[in-house]
């Protein structure tokens, strides 16, 4: 067998190919638009055509991602305003990226498979397998580009140009790093001989290049706050002079850096899967209602709100939430089946706002937060504060500090801060909810926090710490 990178030379460069018991802290912002895998290796699962109804109907997510393309599933978001995305399976690659005969099979498996649901059906990606490149098969590594070509082009010919191709990564395709995001590059040999090529079909057809972070499998109990989007003192990249206080970000980052250094930022980027799971084995630390709680809620204000990440802010990612059930019958850890939004009853495990009704969404403080406050609170000089009530619960302010520190500047609140004296959850939730409710209008709204929060005319501000006005 020839070693990998040549086979990647050879074969690459010879396929011209075309194209908690706590109250829950209020929801990142209610109504958000979000995906989600609808995975179902499970027996107690309702069945496609009430999940489709359910989705369209009761909630805000607004697109799907199956890991298949089961006939029963596709259909069932006929005539629905869910969009759907669809998995072909890793063993089907190689008929696709043959030279002479992979048309000929892609444009006789859009027919047979694809055709007679379109447009009832909502399809917008073809994803060519799944995480390819963790394969120990480089036939099969060698084989996806080609497959993610042939597809373009079947699609084309037959009529739907719209459908676009994708696969998803995991992040093993970064060279092992310091994990300081701007250090970011491709795996040596996919640097040079897959990913350039690779990104360039996703420029020449406008189709996202598609990655699953998972902060869940890189944390340890010193990362987990880090991992959780909760207050931390962040990793400080010298070379950006940025600082981040969330992995998810610095994930997302690091891809954008690998891809910026081989000349194509202005590809788009998608998550294809990321989650948090509610149980796993006994004794794990960071695991729960409320950690995976924390984690979809920062997830959903990256990537839906249009904060964006340090590196490419004011954006919004096409993203998939994992997942939208508990699979009881997947096998592995006990994590692997227990990353479900929603139990078989379409209760949700957990609010994040998803439910249209409102019976799930937790009043906001202000329907559209401002993500980038001043960094730097100028000192106080009259005017009206927030702050939170004497005697509110320690657990409701440490999840308004949880919540508020996804929109506003938390730097000041951490180690070393002006305001991180004293150090207990009363001030320094008084802190950033103040800081929310001056970003926001200064309305009594923007204070509520479950009414946790209270308006003063007295500044709170001491010693070096100045709370915004």
């Amino acid at each position: 067998m020839l070693p990998l990178l040549i086979l990647l030379t050879l074969l690459l460069a010879g396929d011209p190919g075309g194209t908690s018991a706590a109250t829950p802290p209020p929801p990142p912002q209610p109504n958000l638009p979000i995906g989600v895998n609808y995975g179902a290796n499970a027996d107690n699962l309702p069945a496609p055509t009430a999940v489709a109804a359910f989705l369209a109907s009761k909630t805000t997510i607004n697109r799907v991602k199956l890991f298949d393309y089961n006939p029963t599933f596709i259909s069932a978001f006929a005539n629905t305003s869910i969009s759907v995305a669809i998995t072909l399976p890793n063993s089907l690659l190689p008929s696709l990226a043959d030279k002479s005969t992979g048309l000929t099979t892609a444009v006789s498996w859009v027919r047979a498979n694809l055709a007679p649901y379109v447009p009832a059906t909502n399809v917008t990606l073809l994803l060519a397998g799944n995480e390819i490149l963790l394969s120990p098969d480089p036939n099969l590594i060698l084989a996806l580009l080609p497959a993610m070509r042939r597809l373009a082009q079947a699609l084309k010919s037959e009529g739907f140009p719209s459908i676009r191709v994708s696969t998803p990564h995991y992040l093993g395709i970064l060279a092992p790093s310091d994990g300081i995001p701007s250090n970011a590059t491709f795996r040596a040999g996919y640097n040079t001989k897959l990913f350039p090529s690779m990104l360039q079909f996703h420029r020449d057809t406008k189709s996202p290049f598609m990655v699953n972070p998972y902060p869940y499998f890189s944390y340890n109990p010193q990362t987990l706050n880090y991992a959780l989007f909760r207050p931390n003192a962040g990793i400080y990249d010298p070379a950006t002079k940025l600082n981040y206080t969330s992995m998810f970000e610095a994930q997302m980052d690091a891809i954008y850096t690998a891809m910026v250094k081989l000349g194509y930022g202005d590809v788009e980027v998608a998550v294809g899967e990321a989650g948090w799971p509610t149980q796993a084995e006994a004794g794990q630390v960071g695991v729960g209602v409320k950690e995976a709680q924390d984690f979809n809620e920062g997830m959903l204000r990256v990537c839906s709100s249009g904060k964006g990440t340090p590196l490419m802010p004011n954006r919004t990612f096409e993203t998939y939430l994992f997942s939208l059930f508990d699979e009881n019958q997947k096998p592995g850890p006990v994590a692997e089946r227990h990353f479900g939004l929603f139990n078989p009853d379409f209760a949700p495990v957990y609010d994040l706002g998803l439910l249209t009704d409102g019976k799930s969404v937790a009043p906001n403080p202000s329907p559209n937060p401002s993500p980038k406050p001043s960094p730097k609170p100028s000192p106080s000089g009259g005017g009206t504060w927030c702050v939170a009530k004497n005697g509110a619960n320690s657990s409701d302010l440490q999840n308004n500090i949880n919540w508020g520190c996804g929109y506003v500047d938390c730097k000041p609140i951490q180690t070393g801060g002006a305001c991180f004296d004293p150090n207990n959850v009363q001030a320094h939730a008084s802190y950033v909810m103040n800081a929310y409710y001056q970003a926001n209008g200064h309305t009594d709204s923007a204070c509520d926090f479950k009414g946790t929060g209270t308006v003063t005319s007295s500044d709170p501000s001491y010693g070096d710490c100045k709370y915004v006005s």
